[in-house]
């Protein structure tokens, strides 16, 4: 039997959060933010904001929470599930389930597994995802983008692109553009090279807020009866693959300590954003530009462990 959704203790969450903007307020950083795209170098580092969407629809927020940042990789989070919805489990025939081992941007893992990406989280991988974005059906009715997905789920039509970020990775992105032509070598890429790639850096540069990515996540928290359709229509277990995924390959070559340490499915990018998920609880969004080595947010990681520890929404108890 599913586990139902329960109800979130507001004051001691509202206490919570409270406690840790503070705490996040007075640690030094020790990161950089991430200095390889434009825009985000600039960023002051003594940034932290929060948003917490509870099952009962309640929103708490601290610190910078309606600051809008660049998802970049978090947007694939969204794209995967636009995937699995429209075309069910033959997603994972062109994208593979197993964290990489290797960088998020490795050529040589990609080549070595002869253009199949190894998870739908690192570049290759999500680029391969958006390739079949290009193919949904002509009645497909639901969300085609990332960004008409995130206006469904947010209710907000202004979402728009970073476009200082948009613009200079519309114009380098050679690493990305490498692994694209990789994947289409060995027949994993079905558009050119150019047309996979101007919507998958345009997702990468939408900018939302932390309520607002707070809001996006509210799918993944839920928890829903149904029928388990093996094309994948069944919202309850379209949550379950992406939270799954989300936990054993969304931070990069940092997943496993993450997950050690707050042990909620979550999806960083090298904006400083992170979406973490505390299934039939919670969807929770967290944004410092402070990177550590794997680049994830230093005090996003440090944030949703505290928040993980006092409200005790770890996955494994």
């Amino acid at each position: 039997m599913a586990k139902k959704e329960r109800a979130v203790d507001s004051e001691h969450l509202r206490q919570s959060v409270d406690d840790i903007v503070a705490r996040m307020g007075i640690i030094e950083q020790f990161g950089d933010a991430a200095e390889h795209i434009e825009g985000l170098a600039d960023i002051e580092t003594d940034r932290f904001g929060i948003a917490v969407v509870t099952v009962d629809g309640e929103m708490i927020v601290g610190g910078d929470a309606d600051t809008a940042f660049p998802i970049q990789s978090i947007s694939k989070v969204f794209s995967l599930t636009i995937a699995l919805r429209a075309f069910g489990d033959t997603v994972w025939k062109r994208v593979g389930r197993e964290p990489s081992g290797d960088p998020f941007n490795s050529i040589v893992d990609l080549e070595r597994h002869e253009g199949k990406p190894r998870n739908p989280f690192i570049n290759p991988g999500a680029i391969v995802v958006v390739d079949m974005l290009l193919d949904l059906p002509k009645k497909h009715d639901g969300p085609r983008t990332v960004r008409d997905m995130l206006v469904a789920e947010t209710g907000d039509k202004e979402i728009g692109v970073d476009r200082a970020v948009f613009d200079k990775e519309a114009s380098s992105g050679f690493t990305n553009r490498a692994m694209a032509n990789m994947c289409k070598a060995f027949d994993n890429l079905n558009h050119d090279v150019e047309a996979v790639m101007k919507p998958y850096v345009d997702q990468c540069a939408l900018a939302l807020s932390c309520r607002q990515l707070a809001l996006a996540g509210r799918y993944l928290m839920r928890k829903q009866t149904g029928g388990g359709e093996p094309d994948g229509s069944d919202d309850a277990r379209l949550a379950r693959r992406v939270n799954a995924m989300m936990l054993t390959c969304g931070q990069y070559d940092g997943s496993g300590d993450f997950a050690f340490r707050v042990g909620l499915p979550a999806k960083s990018g090298v904006g400083g954003g992170i979406l973490a998920i505390a299934p039939g609880v919670a969807s929770v969004a967290v944004w410092s530009p402070t990177l550590d080595e794997n680049g994830n947010s230093l005090l996003g990681t440090l944030a949703l462990e505290l928040l993980s520890e006092k409200m005790g929404w770890s996955v494994f108890g």
